[in-house]
């Protein structure tokens, strides 16, 4: 029987990818990470030896943390940062059974170093449109919710990324960037192996918007004109970021929940 302050990890697989989850914290051992370096999608690794200068990091923030198999190391895990006044559950089964049900992993090896505050820093070009609000979605959604994101000229972003340890995105010649047909959105998916149904349905309509062929997918009309209508209701990028993370969220969860739910102009007439 699971302790207090469990999570199952069907009930923590219906919120990955949206605003509600909390921050997830791996704690397993190193030999147990080693013999299988993936992570939960947002996951981070973290030191369950050093958990009140964590507590002090995370601030009140609530958190899932995670072993390998949801015993000790999660549990005293959880229940020291509740002490600490950081609300804080523990993964059922671990890492071991979120694998075992066929929930979604990432392949953590191309994330870049993170900053001193533990967060990964990217850079890309100023006035995002589509490809450069997608992308900082996937990187908060399912890769670093912490994400530092930064918008300059398009001349400065590679002496930006270097002076500051940034990685560039978005951007041509760069490893993050636009490959034959696809988009940036589609590369980040395949090289952290991301692989969720809904993702690639969301895939598939980022690329017909980004790279001007509507016919890809229905959809694709219809972000490309809420993307252009953003850009000029904002001439902040990261308030036009902000709002375009709702944007995407919608459509995650459309993706993911409704596609086969339609609407029409049903009335309630009588049966004849």
């Amino acid at each position: 029987m699971p302790a207090p302050k469990a999570i199952s990890s069907d009930k923590l697989s219906k919120i990955i990818g949206t605003p509600r989850v909390p921050l997830l914290l791996d704690v397993r051992s190193d030999e147990d990470f080693n013999a299988d370096p993936r992570l939960i999608p947002g996951a981070i690794r973290v030191d369950d030896t050093a958990l009140s200068e964590l507590a002090s990091r995370i601030a009140g923030t609530s958190s899932i943390v995670i072993c390998q198999a949801g015993h000790k190391r999660s549990q005293g895990t959880a229940a020291w940062l509740r002490a600490e006044g950081c609300p804080s559950e523990y993964l059922e089964g671990g890492f071991e059974d979120w694998v075992s049900n066929g929930h979604p992993v990432i392949r953590p090896e191309k994330l870049p170093a993170r900053d001193s505050q533990g967060r990964t820093v990217w850079v890309t070009r100023s006035r995002p449109k589509i490809d450069r609000i997608a992308c900082p979605w996937l990187i908060r959604r399912f890769l670093d919710p912490r994400a530092v994101i930064l918008f300059v000229a398009p001349a400065e972003v590679l002496g930006v990324a270097e002076r500051y340890q940034a990685v560039p995105f978005d951007i041509e010649g760069v490893f993050w960037s636009h490959r034959d047909e696809l988009c940036s959105f589609d590369v980040m998916l395949a090289e952290f192996g991301l692989s969720i149904p809904a993702l690639d349905r969301l895939a598939l309509i980022v690329r017909g918007a980004d790279t001007a062929r509507l016919d890809l997918a229905p959809e694709s009309a219809g972000l490309l004109a809420a993307s252009l209508g953003l850009s000029r209701m904002y001439s902040d990028d990261l308030e036009q970021l902000d709002a375009g993370m709702l944007l995407y969220d919608s459509f995650y969860r459309w993706a993911r929940d409704a596609t086969h739910e339609n609407h029409n102009w049903p009335t309630n007439k009588p049966q004849v």
